[in-house]
């Protein structure tokens, strides 16, 4: 499944859009969140504007994947 979705006139694939963002009502105030962990696609944006490096910020949050991030950005750009 592809989904599209328009960025000043051109267009963005996501292959797998966003199988990595959950919303669970119970969690964390309903905010959308990375596969289910407590880990909120805001606290994720914020953390990424505040590490100096992708290194330093897996080294912070084991938990995270390179593709979470990825998920994290685009979520933010579709909204």
């Amino acid at each position: 499944m592809r989904s599209y979705t328009v960025f000043e006139g051109r267009f963005m694939t996501f292959e797998k859009p966003f199988d990595r963002i959950t919303v669970e009502t119970d969690k964390m105030g309903g905010e959308p969140c990375i596969r289910g962990m407590r880990i909120t696609v805001r606290n994720v944006l914020s953390y990424l504007a505040s590490y100096t490096s992708r290194a330093e910020l897996f080294d912070a949050f084991p938990d995270l994947e390179e593709e979470d991030l990825r998920q994290a950005l685009a979520f933010a750009c579709n909204r």
